[in-house]
């Protein structure tokens, strides 16, 4: 005897896997304790399955506004002075109310990486290795060592340290020697705290992130925080004219 409603619940089940985030990447070449810091945070196939990120970031009297094109990686920071970003080929920028001086190659993306912390550090061409605990008020949170490919991100000189808690396998600092347009210089890394979390679309991410004073070795406390506001995540790409120069905002 054939039961129709099996049939029609078989065919909903099927239907609901088949639209079911999904992630193409490949787990097996990461290390187990940084695949366990990526769930801890809401796993690669949700961050996968979001194609837009935008967040704030609060300034003396103004919000700078960044988003993001995740699978592109094309961005505009927009900011009532000026405007910059990165169209897919190369960085621009554009002046609003004042003369923008920087190097939009190094400065476009760079609060993305931090912000957009573990998920950033699972990239192609992306190296995993061990290091040493970061110590800190007796407590010690287990690291993991990043380094880079020739040729993949803005330097590949550049070291990253992931430090998380032991028990739940969250983020907790972040260690980096990086040059940023310039040359590499000796000493230790500098130190950003994870303290401040927020959940969006099934993921998490920071709300706040601070650096940190070092002398000798030694975790000082805070020197300097920036805040992220207004975080959304979405399925859905903006156009492409978006992260160009020419485009124009119409109300």
């Amino acid at each position: 005897m054939k039961h129709p409603f099996l049939g029609v619940l078989v065919a909903l089940i099927v239907s609901a896997c088949s639209t079911q985030p999904q992630s193409s990447r490949n787990m097996d070449r990461y290390p187990d304790d940084f695949a366990r810091v990526l769930e801890a945070h809401g796993g690669l196939v949700q961050w996968d399955a979001m194609k837009t990120l935008r967040f704030g970031i609060p300034k003396e009297g103004f919000e700078e506004v960044h988003t993001i094109d995740l699978h592109s990686r094309m961005d505009r920071v927009e900011s009532p002075a000026y405007d910059i970003g990165f169209d897919g080929t190369s960085a621009w920028s554009k002046d609003k109310a004042e003369k923008y001086e920087g190097d939009p190659s190094f400065r476009h993306d760079l609060m993305f990486y931090f912000f957009a912390m573990p998920f950033v550090l699972a990239d192609e061409g992306i190296n995993y290795g061990e290091t040493e605990p970061l110590e800190h008020e007796g407590k010690s949170y287990p690291g993991i060592k990043i380094t880079f490919n020739n040729g993949v991100g803005a330097s590949s000189e550049d070291v990253y340290f992931l430090y998380y808690e032991p028990s739940s396998y969250q983020m907790a600092w972040l260690g980096y020697r990086a040059t940023f347009g310039k040359e590499l210089k000796p000493g230790p890394p500098s130190i950003i705290k994870y303290d401040q979390w927020a959940a969006v679309e099934g993921v998490t991410l920071p709300a706040s992130i601070a650096w940190q004073q070092v002398e000798n070795g030694q975790i000082l406390g805070d020197r300097n925080r920036v805040d992220f506001i207004g975080v959304t995540l979405a399925d859905e790409a903006r156009p492409a004219d978006f992260y160009s120069k020419e485009w124009v905002e119409t109300k």
